[in-house]
């Protein structure tokens, strides 16, 4: 019985945690300068297939339906809760691309500089510098969404961010990259 409890009282500071760490991502979110980094929609598998051709969706791992609900899902609650989504910039891989259209908060711009770092893993550190270096130039007014891969973000922020989850980050006097709070739009 008493591990019954302590099971809930944990779930229950996580769920509190959670709820603290949406609340501050959305208050940040609707803020002028505020960039959000998005990982892609649910797209089953690893990486690409061996044969993968970047303007051809045919030959990429896509996003599945899941992937696809958590996308409009993640879109319903940036409007529902206002943030001013100035730009939209994905990786030009086609879950990436797929998932900021499917947000539906503006038109989606490919962005080389967020390209997958786990296919281009020779070009990591470059893409993580660039991607910085976009984070660090965002002045707004509004918000800057970035739509890219699990990789990508662990690099900038040292952790991999769930499917579809949204990340809001600010630059350190230093040029790193802090997460300010997330939101998890959860897997349907």
């Amino acid at each position: 019985m008493a591990s019954r409890w302590f099971a809930l009282a944990l779930c229950l500071l996580a769920c509190a945690r959670a709820a603290a760490g949406d609340g501050a991502a959305w208050e940040a979110l609707r803020r002028d300068g505020t960039v959000a980094l998005v990982r892609h929609g649910e797209a089953p598998g690893v990486g690409d297939p061996a044969s993968w051709k970047l303007g051809d969706c045919a030959t990429q791992r896509n996003l599945n339906d899941a992937g696809r609900a958590q996308a409009r899902e993640l879109g319903a609650r940036l409007r529902a809760e206002r943030v001013p989504v100035a730009q939209v910039l994905a990786s030009p891989w086609c879950r990436t691309l797929e998932t900021a259209t499917l947000l539906g908060v503006g038109a989606v711009r490919a962005e080389p500089a967020v390209a997958n770092a786990f296919v281009l893993s020779e070009r990591r550190t470059e893409l993580a510098g660039a991607a910085r270096a976009l984070v660090r130039q965002w002045r707004g007014p509004g918000t800057l969404l970035v739509v890219t891969h699990g990789e990508n973000i662990r690099a900038l922020i040292g952790r991999t961010p769930e499917t579809a989850e949204l990340v809001v980050v600010a630059t350190g006097a230093d040029g790193s990259l802090r997460e300010l709070g997330a939101v998890l739009t959860p897997a349907r």
